[in-house]
């Protein structure tokens, strides 16, 4: 009888945070806990000012209605500054990636003296009296960035991929267990990890009702994204920086900036990395030197442990069919999941209809609400994995060698930094072509 209560308790307690959280609230402890300069509000860095990163400040401060303030932020270009802080601080209307949002000003104080612009503009952040940094420059800088943060004491929010190439991804892991060890909290941008319909579907996984996974699928197949021309003037570090989908030292390309949602869908179902993959892709429609040295299609096999198998698809090709989804396959059923549905078919049939708060809300309003109750949250070696994953899948598909992860992760020597950071000559490294390019 006791037990029937304690579970009834807790799933009312579930759906009371829920629906919360729907409502922009966080939930917190009674502990009255201090944070900069001995205030209860939260001052939040924000470090990379495109769409992305001032998209993710917006959430940050409008998923709680407790005392948060944007107080820096940095980035390689100033234009990018000050684009932010107007867009924050006048509205915007909504996108793929965030609803529609009013002035934000007066949960704003950044002065000059706290907006920085240059290569080290993280650091100048990070040193400004922040508690939270969000992290948002393109993926290749994700892993230094990381680092100095948690070296500083910083919570922090990364958006996805955590890293381009198997250094960046040790590096990540290594930061996220020193976070662990400080008590920080870490928060990916793997947003799916915090929305409704897919915590409720992994959760009837994980309880059995699919069955032992026997296989599955996951694709990120759709039309093309935004380009950058190059200007007048513009260096090639600047150039490639500000059109940085195109080349893989700081996309990674398709697998890791956009299909690693999918990949680490995979990953959470089957809680596990795979041990191996082969993979193949190419560039059909990107020929134009705007679109830099990407693949724009990979299919990549991985193996699992218990042998199991996953198809993994991605493409960004106008005039194509589209599917951006999850299918995960088990003895006594399978599931379906996508941005919006998620349901389950065979022996225990269920389709999720509960409250949907935004998931790129809810990851903010669970860091935050960590933070806050003192219970660190540390995302960071999942995501890192996840982002292992697409890297692996993109090496084979970029060499059309095999390989496992092991040898991934413990031996590539892959690192894809430029010699130097600084605004100048940087040739574009050439196109992948399989069977010649070299696997390291």
């Amino acid at each position: 009888m006791k037990k029937k209560v304690r579970e009834k308790t807790r799933q009312l307690s579930r759906r009371d945070f829920i629906k919360t959280s729907a409502a922009g609230a966080v939930l917190a402890s009674s502990t009255n806990r201090i944070f900069a300069a001995g205030s209860d509000e939260l001052r939040i860095g924000l470090i990379g000012c495109g769409g992305r990163g001032t998209g993710a400040a917006s959430q940050a401060l409008t998923c709680t209605r407790r005392g948060v303030k944007l107080w820096a932020v940095g980035d390689v270009f100033g234009d990018q500054v000050k684009a932010s802080l107007d867009m924050l601080s006048k509205g915007a209307e909504p996108r793929y990636d965030r609803e529609a949002f009013p002035s934000l000003s007066n949960k704003m104080n950044v002065p000059r003296r706290r907006q920085f612009a240059g290569f080290d503009a993280y650091k100048k952040v990070i040193e400004s009296g922040v508690d939270i940094v969000i992290l948002a420059c393109p993926p290749h800088f994700r892993p230094r960035h990381f680092k100095a943060a948690v070296e500083a004491g910083k919570h922090v929010f990364m958006e996805k991929p955590v890293a381009v190439d198997p250094v960046g991804v040790r590096s990540v892991i290594e930061s996220s267990e020193l976070a662990k060890r400080k008590g920080l909290s870490v928060v990916a941008g793997t947003q799916r990890r915090h929305q409704a319909h897919y915590i409720e579907i992994m959760r009837r996984v994980h309880s059995g009702e699919i069955g032992q996974i026997r296989a599955a699928q996951c694709s990120w197949n759709m039309g093309l994204l935004w380009v950058k021309k190059r200007e007048p003037g513009w260096s090639d570090m600047e150039w490639q920086i500000r059109n940085w989908l195109y080349f893989t030292w700081l996309s990674g390309g398709q697998p890791c900036e956009q299909h690693v949602h999918n990949l680490d869908i995979i990953n959470w179902a089957l809680r596990a990395h795979p041990v191996q993959c082969m993979g193949m892709g190419g560039r059909e429609v990107r020929t134009g030197p705007e679109h830099g040295n990407i693949f724009d299609h990979f299919a990549v096999e991985y193996e699992y442990p218990n042998g199991v198998r996953v198809m993994s698809m991605c493409r960004q090709m106008a005039g194509c069919t589209d599917r951006v989804s999850e299918r995960v396959v088990g003895t006594k059923g399978s599931t379906y999941t996508d941005q919006t549905v998620g349901f389950i078919e065979g022996q225990n049939p269920f389709k999720y209809d509960g409250p949907a708060p935004n998931p790129y809300v809810q990851e903010h309003a669970d860091l935050i609400a960590s933070i806050r109750e003192g219970k660190a949250l540390n995302e960071g070696r999942q995501v890192a994995e996840s982002t292992m994953t697409a890297i692996m899948g993109r090496m084979s598909a970029y060499t059309g060698r095999a390989l496992k992860w092991d040898w991934a992760m413990k031996a590539s020597k892959l690192d894809l930094s430029p010699p130097r950071y600084e605004f100048g000559d940087l040739p574009v490294r050439p196109v992948a072509v399989p069977g010649k390019t070299k696997l390291v």
